[in-house]
């Protein structure tokens, strides 16, 4: 931590890099992080309301996927990012003795300025469509900073691996789809059969979504113990992919 520190100055010059490269031959720019979730909210909608005549209650289903979507796109986007973030800057860890871990922390800050971006249109979504906007909406910081770190233990833990294997980048790929049906990020725990309910209940994914989804959608800041749980989760989760890319960390410059 103290070394990231140091050079915070060469993350925030990664961050504005990768958000300009992201957006630079795009006609729309950065409005593509605003407009792909509304697209793919959009489409839910339609499947789910018109032609799977699901049995949920579809009140608010806008926001509650909208919400869900947002979280996703910036868990999977910063996954897949990091692991690629160690071959995209091999020039400058081939030339400056600077700490890795730069990299993948760069790409989830990035990941973060999206999503807050991203929040705009739901806000705009719940205002046209007269879900209410709760004080507890304060609490999405806390919220965002969770996933934040979750996000980053995770990254750290991959990015080392897909520089050893490239393989490992395609099987995350396939393993990060699979995780997106086991997290309720489109239907709610309510249609999950109650065999296979106990597979999505302990996906520690879903806990950390949830404390992001309730402020959004019910209003209400998350329960003590769900708060807690996703702490847990993501405090775990960091220190593993922490202790994974520091015992890595030597050999990758050799690998790049």
């Amino acid at each position: 931590m103290r070394s990231l520190y140091h050079y915070r100055d060469l993350i925030v010059y990664l961050v504005a890099r990768d958000l300009k490269v992201r957006y630079r031959r795009s006609f729309l720019g950065i409005l593509w992080t605003m407009l792909q979730p509304l697209l793919t909210m959009g489409v839910l909608y339609m499947v789910f309301s018109a032609f799977f005549h699901t049995t949920f209650d579809l009140y608010g289903y806008q926001v509650y996927a909208l919400a869900g979507i947002l979280f996703w796109n910036f868990f999977q986007q910063s996954i897949v990012a990091s692991m690629n973030s160690l071959r995209g800057n091999a020039a400058i860890l081939r030339k400056l003795p600077v700490p890795t871990a730069v990299f993948p922390t760069a790409t989830v800050i990035s990941g973060i300025v999206n999503l807050l971006l991203a929040l705009v249109p739901l806000v705009l979504i719940m205002l046209l469509s007269g879900h209410p906007l709760t004080s507890a909406l304060l609490f999405l910081p806390v919220a965002i900073l969770l996933a934040g770190l979750f996000t980053l233990g995770a990254g750290l833990a991959l990015s080392p691996l897909s520089v050893f294997f490239s393989d490992v980048t395609e099987l995350v790929s396939v393993g990060l789809t699979l995780l997106m049906y086991l997290t309720p990020i489109f239907y709610p725990m309510a249609i999950v059969p109650e065999k296979v309910r106990w597979a999505v209940h302990y996906n520690p994914v879903r806990s950390i979504l949830e404390v992001f989804r309730d402020p959004i959608y019910f209003g209400k800041v998350p329960p003590l113990q769900h708060v807690a749980v996703a702490l847990g989760v993501a405090l775990v989760a960091l220190a593993l992919g922490a202790a994974v890319f520091r015992r890595s960390s030597d050999r990758i410059p050799f690998y790049v």
